[in-house]
């Protein structure tokens, strides 16, 4: 196939960011197919306007710079948004394509996605990494009715037209699934690129043997975007507790956003930076498995907002690829985990007082050290790795394809018509009545009680998606056929 990706912030391994992008595009090339990933320049230094293209491992990949970073204000962000739909729609059109796919955030990617698989005659495959306008809503970032109306509509448009739709949580899908019941959603999540991570140990020990400040103690690091949502602060507080406990462990956060100047101020203002906390700014990809190597526990933070327990952070599945326990601060399907396997340890949501305490305490247990490693990396390998994952995004995409090709022949053979239109309706009344399912590790079907799926009756409406379901449990809505949890996850 010739497949349009489209991805406003795409990075490669040798950009500061998250890479799942590149590692489906490119594995996507390595089985035959040809793709176009169209993204965007975020650093605003080309030095000509208009396209440019590059090539990362056989994949093409077309750049137009529009400035970004986390420290705009969200007028200037949802003006970059706004540009970056309408130059990924005019390129789009121009480029041959069988399937488009396209991955948010922003939302406004759906847009190109939309109108180029339109255009083309050809299926349009929605990636939702986020979800909007829901977070952002409840971040109390989105206020204006108006503007919450048109987010909501957007959503609607992106669900309604895509043929598939691929998210990256239970929670997510679930988010999909009470817009648009009937979306054939898949959840698959961010993976653990285990390959990346392997690093030797002589490397390892020659990176803290080159930073004096860190020799042989305990290390607590947080890699990733310092936004509104991550509250990274948290673990500066926790680290003043954590000093007046053992005043050996050391913190390094390293990354960047709009919180990094008052974290950094926060640090000093405790009396944290430069001794027990260090800050750096962002570094590539390619450079995070020394840094994870040499960490004794990773975490991932995000602000007390009930919204943002469904994401699905690149730092949680480093931190298991590296085989490093994982300390959170929020609730949901990655804290359920963590409680299940022992991986790690789930934090008090407020309580950075007891945070440090946590901190301490367990980061010179080397009992539970060893088992954290243990059921961190086997995470990694049983349920995210990413080859794994990768080839259920490629039967999402192969799916979608052969279901045009079987609209499109079935348009063409008139003697089929009434056939196809009986088939079409039973499909209906098999979506209509559907139920709320999900798979556990097993395989074995379960509603969102957790009760095994017996054979499905045909009396009886479609019951809605209720709010007070646990969206952990709940990936699918409205059709049993309809939604795959990839591997388990979130059950």
């Amino acid at each position: 196939m010739h497949i349009v990706y489209i991805h406003q912030y795409y990075c490669n391994p040798g950009m500061a960011g998250g890479i799942r992008s590149y590692e489906q595009a490119r594995r996507l090339v390595a089985r035959g197919h040809t793709v176009d990933v169209i993204t965007t320049d975020i650093t605003g230094t080309q030095g000509q306007p208009g396209w440019r293209q590059t090539e990362d491992d056989g994949v093409r990949v077309h750049w137009f710079s529009i400035p970004y970073n986390n420290s705009m204000s969200y007028a200037r962000r949802i003006r970059a948004f706004a540009q970056f739909m309408v130059v990924a729609t005019a390129k789009a059109a121009r480029l041959k394509a069988d399937l488009v796919f396209a991955t948010s955030t922003p939302l406004t990617v759906a847009v190109p996605g939309v109108l180029a698989a339109k255009m083309r005659r050809v299926p349009f495959v929605f990636e939702v990494r986020d979800l909007w306008p829901e977070v952002p809503i409840e971040m109390g970032a989105l206020r204006n009715p108006v503007l919450r109306g048109a987010a909501g509509a957007l959503a609607n448009f992106a669900y309604r037209n895509a043929s598939e739709v691929v998210a990256l949580s239970p929670g997510m899908a679930a988010g999909v699934l009470r817009r648009r019941p009937s979306s054939r959603t898949t959840v698959i999540p961010n993976a653990a690129d285990l390959a990346l991570f392997e690093v030797e140990p002589t490397a390892v020990a020659q990176f803290r043997a080159r930073h004096e400040w860190l020799g042989d103690r305990p290390l607590i690091v947080y890699t990733g975007a310092l936004g509104a949502v991550n509250g990274v602060e948290y673990l500066v507080r926790a680290a003043k507790r954590m000093r007046e406990l053992d005043p050996e462990i050391r913190v390094l956060i390293v990354g960047h956003g709009k919180e990094w100047e008052p974290t950094k101020r926060l640090a000093a203002e405790l009396g944290l930076l430069d001794d027990t906390v260090r800050m750096w700014e962002k570094v590539p990809k390619s450079e995070l498995p020394v840094i994870l190597g040499a960490a004794t526990m990773s975490t991932s933070f995000v602000r007390p907002i009930r919204a943002l327990w469904e994401n699905s952070a690149n730092k949680f599945f480093d931190a298991l690829a590296a085989g490093r326990p994982i300390a959170v601060n929020y609730g949901g399907w990655q804290a359920d985990l963590i409680d299940e396997t022992g991986a790690g340890l789930v934090l008090d949501p407020t309580d950075t007082d007891a945070a440090g305490e946590m901190f301490a305490h367990y980061c010179r247990d080397e009992s539970w050290l060893a088992q954290a490693r243990i059921a961190a990396h086997k995470l990694a390998v049983d349920q995210f790795s990413r080859d794994m994952l990768f080839d259920r995004f490629a039967d999402v995409l192969d799916r979608a394809a052969a279901t045009a090709r079987k609209t499109r022949n079935a348009s063409a053979t008139p003697s089929n018509a009434a056939q196809t239109h009986n088939t079409s309706t039973e499909t209906l009344d098999t979506e209509t009545n559907g139920s709320a399912t999900t798979r556990d590790a097993l395989g074995e079907k379960r509603n969102a009680s957790g009760e095994t799926l017996r054979p499905a009756t045909t009396s009886g409406g479609a019951p809605p998606m209720s709010d007070s379901a646990d969206p952990s449990n709940v990936v699918a809505a409205a059709n049993t056929n309809g939604v795959v949890a990839a591997n388990g996850i979130g059950e």
